[in-house]
């Protein structure tokens, strides 16, 4: 596992204009949405495809490939991708939007959305409470429901991914509708 790169975002506003680099936004097209630094772009984590971004660059494919998301989890992890892929030349852009906003830099604001993290909340306590009712209630075992719910929780926090946060990032509330914009 190669050490990812990593700029601040005040470093990288420094290195030029927006057309001076190329920053992808690796967050859901909803969160995009929201709030977005000017020169980014959208490609989610999920449907992030390194060769076919690489591909489709200009000549100026040399130059660094920087990566951005919310606080810079995902923007590690796409970066991580783009290195296996065989990709280096790609920096993660530290602290991610919430940073780049911080910084005073330019960005693009949409409609306020609730984050993925906390639709994950509500879904994950929801269950939880269910199953402790019916636990309760109706059967014991029917608290193996938040026992699932809490190893699935255990889980996501050691390995850093979420498969009830990608599953709710597929969710129709949580598309954009590009007929509407």
């Amino acid at each position: 596992m190669s050490e990812i790169q990593t700029i601040t975002a005040s470093e990288l506003a420094q290195r030029g204009g927006a057309n001076d680099i190329e920053l992808i936004d690796v967050r859901t097209p909803l969160e995009f949405g929201e709030i977005r630094a000017v020169p980014a772009r959208n490609l989610p984590l999920d449907r992030l495809d390194p060769v076919a971004v690489m591909q489709a660059r200009d000549p100026s494919a040399d130059q660094p490939l920087y990566l951005i998301c919310k606080g810079g989890a995902r923007g590690a992890k796409a970066c991580q991708k783009f290195i296996d892929a065989g990709y280096a030349n790609v920096v993660n852009v530290e602290g991610g939007t919430e940073a780049w906003a911080q910084a005073g830099l330019p960005v693009v604001r949409g409609q306020k959305v609730m984050s993925l993290e906390r639709q994950v909340r509500i879904a994950a306590g929801s269950i939880v409470l269910v199953g402790a009712l019916l636990g309760i209630f109706v059967h014991p075992y029917w608290a193996g429901i938040s026992a699932f719910v809490g190893a699935g929780l255990v889980f996501a926090g050691i390995s850093d991914t979420c498969a009830m946060g990608m599953l709710i990032a597929k969710m129709p509330w949580n598309q954009v509708n590009t007929a509407s914009r």
